[in-house]
């Protein structure tokens, strides 16, 4: 058997996000808008035949932005303040022997005459934009559906959503078809969990624009947007 293999980038993706800060956690914590555009040579319409129906999709991708030489089998999951270590099979930490990620999103639309091919745009992404996608494959509710599920030690670690205050004003400054996926990133907190000093002002992108903000307490004020 061989034991390596090459893979192809088929896809990537376009998202808000231009850098990892403020990305979702998971995918499907925000209604973030996406596109995925297909190299040239799986634009083929034929390749796509029969995913409308579907109405949410896993994508395989690959963390290009966080790729190492070595690997690790401990990490240190952010969700647990930073200072405990996991297995790193017992997590979705990008630092892994094969830096490959998984997510579920929801499917609004086929587009299938554009300049670029055949365009998919997806909800719910928690993936950098410019993300190269391996395979795209359909969600299926039958069997990928698991309602007694367990989350080992990250049951009960997400905490309550954020307060957010942002002036209309500064909401304005985003298009409107961005304004709840903002909302949604900063209510889910994008903060590391071992960073909690109510003066420190943070930043990030999201939709070509810069967002500072300053969180205290529960609340999150939402002070810029460039």
């Amino acid at each position: 058997m061989n034991d390596n293999r090459e893979m192809t980038v088929i896809a990537r993706i376009h998202t808000p996000f231009a850098g990892k800060f403020g990305v979702p956690r998971q995918s499907g914590l925000a209604p973030t808008e996406g596109r995925i555009v297909f190299a040239p040579a799986y634009r083929n319409p034929d390749a796509l035949r029969g995913l409308e129906g579907f109405s949410h999709l896993w994508l395989i991708w690959v963390f290009d932005r966080a790729e190492r030489k070595d690997w690790s089998p401990t990490v240190r999951p952010p969700r647990l303040g930073g200072n405990r270590r996991m297995g790193v099979f017992a997590t979705r930490s990008p630092f892994r022997p094969n830096p490959i990620g998984l997510s579920c999103v929801e499917l609004a639309a086929v587009e299938w005459s554009t300049p670029d091919g055949p365009v998919l745009h997806v909800r719910g992404a928690d993936l950098v934009d410019g993300t190269p996608i391996l395979d795209i494959k359909p969600y299926l509710p039958y069997c990928d559906a698991k309602p007694q599920a367990t989350g080992g030690f990250t049951d009960g670690l997400e905490s309550t959503a954020l307060q957010v205050v942002c002036p209309p004003a500064l909401l304005a400054r985003l298009p409107e078809k961005d304004r709840p996926g903002l909302l949604a990133v900063l209510e889910g907190d994008p903060r590391p969990r071992y960073q909690d000093d109510p003066e420190r002002v943070y930043g990030l992108t999201y939709g070509q624009r810069n967002v500072k903000f300053r969180v205290a307490g529960d609340v999150l004020t939402v002070l810029d947007v460039e």
